[in-house]
């Protein structure tokens, strides 16, 4: 789960001469400290979805060796009702320089059935490395490289104002000792009701790596609210046996207005 977790916490060109960007040196316009946005995550396998776990993803303001700061933490776990079969207690943090939104600190706490790990990692932005509390040595890294949960961030920040269809923001994120670029391809813009509601959506489709659970590539869209919180509202994607769907269920604290939002909906679990 924490593979599904990683890129659903992952908070995104002209057809024929694509434009190119990157997230470096985003400003943050779309959240405030005090923010918390919780999500139910849903399995298909048989032509049902059933409810798998929930999620949270919550943003204080803080204070790292001296820089002003902000910590984003995410917690993952199963449905109670599966702990039998799987359980999972996962937890992400990320410790980012509140001007830049690059990283200072990652650190990650996978509890996942008998499998059991914490890893940090420690940025090093000017020097383009990273250190790992689970590997000897010093990791190159590439100009404005974040970890999976800052990078979710800083592309909240994206002006989608002038985007057209296929446009690429490009990115590079650490994560398991290697260094991997990656990108958002903007999708367009479409109306979407969610088990939360009716929302005016912006639709993005990242570039997944290959591993056990995806397969690779751009089958996963993600659909953020067409406002200025640019919040995940949907998230699908294929996996190997079966497929996963995550919807925003609920929100606190944040910056802007729900502009996005044209009506409630009362959908049953």
């Amino acid at each position: 789960m924490h593979i599904l977790f990683i890129y659903f916490l992952f908070p995104i060109l002209n057809l024929f001469a694509p434009r190119e960007s990157t997230l470096c040196n985003q400003t943050n316009n779309s959240f405030n400290t005090g923010e918390k946005i919780n999500y139910t995550i849903y399995y298909n396998v048989i032509g049902l979805y059933v409810n798998a776990g929930s999620a949270e993803f919550s943003t204080v303001a803080g204070n790292f060796n001296g820089a002003d700061t902000y910590t984003f933490t995410a917690h993952g776990k199963s449905n109670k009702k599966y702990d039998w079969i799987f359980k999972v207690r996962d937890k992400y943090e990320s410790i980012v320089d509140i001007k830049t939104m690059l990283p200072y600190q990652f650190t990650r706490q996978i509890n996942e059935g008998k499998f059991h790990q914490t890893e940090t990692l420690n940025f090093n932005q000017k020097a383009k490395t990273v250190l790992t509390s689970t590997a000897p040595g010093v990791f190159k890294t590439a100009e404005c490289t974040y970890d999976v949960i800052s990078a979710i961030y800083a592309a909240r920040n994206i002006n989608y104002a002038n985007c057209q269809v296929n446009d690429k923001m490009y990115l590079n994120f650490f994560l398991d000792k290697e260094l991997y670029p990656s990108y958002f391809k903007f999708l367009g813009r479409d109306e979407l009701t969610t088990r939360y509601g009716r929302f005016k959506v912006i639709k993005l489709a990242p570039l997944l790596v290959k591993g056990t659970v995806f397969n690779g590539g751009e089958k996963m869209v993600v659909w953020v609210t067409d406002d200025e919180n640019h919040i995940p509202v949907r998230i699908e994607t294929p996996i190997v046996v079966g497929s996963i769907k995550v919807d925003m269920v609920g929100y606190q604290n944040l910056r802007h207005p729900l502009s996005s939002l044209i009506e409630l909906v009362d959908t049953p679990e």
